[in-house]
């Protein structure tokens, strides 16, 4: 596999330093252009973000002292120095989706951890292990920007990237699911923060986080769609719906989802079996950043825990757990998943082998 360059764009960020830690000795990425906002342009890396760096992974050294650029000013200087971007801004959802557009017109392809490309058509939203077929709309997406090699991925949003990776392999082994309620219990890092810059969350639980229920309930629907026409036309089934709580946790988002099947239910040894036997392409073609066993069922009534699961497989894994009856439902379970690796900087990184992989990038 040829070395690619890449370039983080929103460095700064906590999604951006993520980037950083897990591309600091990739075998198939090297980090060329490190872009933030106007205000941290022509700073180094550690000036610009070392105050601020929020893991406890240490900044690169390798990084340390690279220039940062302006993410949106210097297009047409980052451009020949990248195979393609990162994207990781916090910027307004406009702006961001006219940036990412930008990038991509300028014939730079855009991995990209925010929200603003998600409901696009011909974008596709990919969770490796499950849709990674939806890479193909890449063409129809190239053919409506006018490019030959730019185009806009995205991954999906962190909180469902506990639950919908058990739920679909269910349902592609035939067992149709038919509705889903699920209460996510989401780490402070999903915010961006810590403790120490957020000691409001210390002893407590707030039931509320700005649109991510509607990203719960209907960005699984994509994930499920079908390339018609090109374009991702959602699907109508299963049936979502969520309710998010931030809790005082620093990473990882635990999930406890019920489900409903149309007609025939798995039994509960046929669902754990489907969970701890299921790989997928990324396992196939062996990609750096995938998990040997992506699903990790846990049999102990107390599992999967935060502290001690999240971090399986490098944080790559979800882990599941307590698969019972319900009284309404059909079944209930728990899941969970690191909300900036597998959830945000990890996954994004893995959507990166992935279409490289399979030439998109090329």
């Amino acid at each position: 596999m040829k070395k690619y360059k890449v370039g983080i764009i929103g460095a700064t960020g906590m999604v951006g330093q993520r980037f950083a830690t897990l591309l600091e000795n990739h075998p198939w990425f090297e980090v060329t252009v490190l872009a933030a906002s106007p205000r941290s342009k022509g700073k180094t890396y550690k000036e610009a973000a070392g105050n601020r760096w929020a893991l406890q992974t240490p900044m690169p050294k390798s990084m340390e002292d690279m220039v940062l650029y302006d993410a949106t000013a210097d297009i047409e200087e980052i451009v020949p120095q990248v195979d393609f971007v990162f994207c990781a801004v916090d910027m307004g959802k406009a702006e961001i989706k006219a940036l990412e557009e930008a990038y991509a017109k300028a014939e730079c392809p855009v991995i990209s951890n925010n929200s603003a490309n998600r409901g696009t058509p011909d974008v596709p939203m990919i969770v490796p292990e499950l849709n990674y077929e939806h890479a193909k709309i890449i063409d129809a997406q190239r053919k409506r920007l006018g490019t030959k090699k730019g185009f806009v991925a995205v991954k999906s949003n962190c909180s469902l990237q506990s639950y919908v990776p058990a739920l679909y392999p269910l349902d592609k082994a035939g067992f149709k699911i038919k509705e889903v309620l699920v209460c996510t219990y989401q780490a402070i890092s999903g915010a961006g923060k810590t403790f120490e810059r957020w000691p409001e969350m210390v002893d407590n639980v707030i039931p509320y986080i700005g649109g991510e229920e509607e990203k719960s309930e209907q960005e699984p629907l994509k994930i499920w769609g079908e390339i018609k026409d090109g374009q991702i036309v959602p699907a109508t089934s299963p049936k979502f719906t969520a309710q998010c709580i931030r809790v005082p946790v620093s990473d990882g988002h635990l999930g406890a989802v019920f489900v409903r099947f149309e007609d025939k239910k798995p039994t509960k040894e046929e669902a754990i079996q489907i969970w701890r036997n299921f790989s997928s392409r990324p396992q196939e073609l062996k990609l750096p950043s995938a998990p040997e066993h992506f699903l990790y069922y846990y049999d102990e009534d107390d599992m999967p825990q935060i502290r001690l699961n999240r971090m399986n497989e490098n944080g790559m894994a979800v882990s599941i757990g307590r698969f019972r009856e319900d009284t309404q439902y059909d079944y209930k379970f728990v899941c969970l998943s690191h909300n900036t690796l597998r959830g945000a900087a990890g996954g994004a990184v893995l959507m990166a082998e992935l279409l490289c992989a399979e030439g998109y990038m090329d």
